[in-house]
């Protein structure tokens, strides 16, 4: 678009009426070219906003490439030392532009939707790539990732290399006849849980790990009332670490609701790390492992 470069060179009232509606019209249609490709044109300089993308990106081998990455991104270790552009639900343009990136490689859900509607109709290439809890969405992840850095052929081979991992993790809790009924807790706010229904990441790998969602009521992530959680009788409570502010076990415990559950009287907890338990990419079928052993120990099959 070297016409549209040279057009925006030059004042609005100097280009008269028409000119001015073709400038317009022709940014608009570079900006929407941009939002739909696959493939970034320019793959030199691109930001991974989410931390299962960035993962993808290091384990296709493709990580010189990355220029930035969100808060999120913390795995592997050497993603620490490239320059966050802030948390990926609420990012600010200014902050992910900063770093001059030739290309966008955003996770589904990335926000607030009014920045990114402004990152969308710049003119710099922006790739969404779909979130699902499940490990089709996982390998739809690594082919999309693949195909926007050019590739191809590396995806193939982690995609292959992944579901064959995956398909080996779920086996390991097949033979389990009595599952367990599982509580995510994401946070407690003034006393009340709140805790993950379905359609959530918590969801997706509580069920590839063998277990039961003990919320089934409602999609998302919702405060549930004393009565919920009693009724909701979870033999497990799941919980994060390295995902902001630590719920010290004591307060989990006092909670008069949970010390009603089977969870709370036996006090059974299990923490993992965020970024592994719910990255849902290339490590989610270590995470399906770990979790199952912690809750199902030696019957959970080699």
């Amino acid at each position: 678009m070297v016409l549209v470069s040279r057009l925006a060179s030059v004042s609005r009232p100097a280009l008269g009426p028409a000119a001015a509606v073709f400038l317009a019209f022709a940014a608009l249609m570079t900006a929407q070219a941009a939002e739909g490709i696959a493939t970034f044109a320019d793959r030199s300089r691109i930001v991974a906003i989410g931390g299962s993308i960035t993962e993808i990106v290091y384990a296709l081998g493709e990580q010189d490439r990355l220029v930035a990455r969100d808060s999120t991104s913390r795995y592997p270790d050497a993603a620490l030392k490239l320059p966050d552009v802030g948390y990926m639900r609420q990012l600010s343009p200014e902050g992910v532009l900063s770093v001059n990136p030739s290309g966008i490689l955003a996770l589904h859900g990335s926000g607030p939707k009014e920045a990114v509607d402004v990152l969308k109709k710049t003119s710099i290439p922006f790739i969404e790539v779909p979130e699902r809890y499940d490990n089709q969405g996982i390998l739809e992840k690594i082919h999309i990732v693949g195909k926007a850095l050019g590739t191809e052929a590396k995806a193939d081979a982690l995609a292959a290399q992944t579901d064959a991992k995956l398909k080996a993790a779920e086996k390991q809790t097949a033979s389990i006849k009595e599952r367990k009924r599982i509580l995510f807790v994401l946070s407690i706010q003034g006393g009340r849980l709140l805790a993950a229904g379905s359609d959530t990441a918590a969801d997706g790998i509580i069920k590839l790990s063998g277990g039961i969602n003990a919320i089934d009521g409602f999609a998302g992530y919702k405060q549930l009332s004393d009565e919920a959680v009693i009724t909701a009788r979870p033999d497990v409570i799941l919980m994060m670490n390295n995902a902001g502010p630590v719920t010290a076990d004591d307060e989990l415990f006092s909670n008069p609701a949970v010390a009603s559950t089977p969870a709370g009287a036996a006090r059974t907890l299990i923490r993992m790390d965020g970024g592994y338990l719910l990255g849902f990419g290339p490590r989610t079928a270590d995470a399906i492992h770990d979790l199952a052993v912690s809750l199902y120990g030696s019957q959970v099959a080699d």
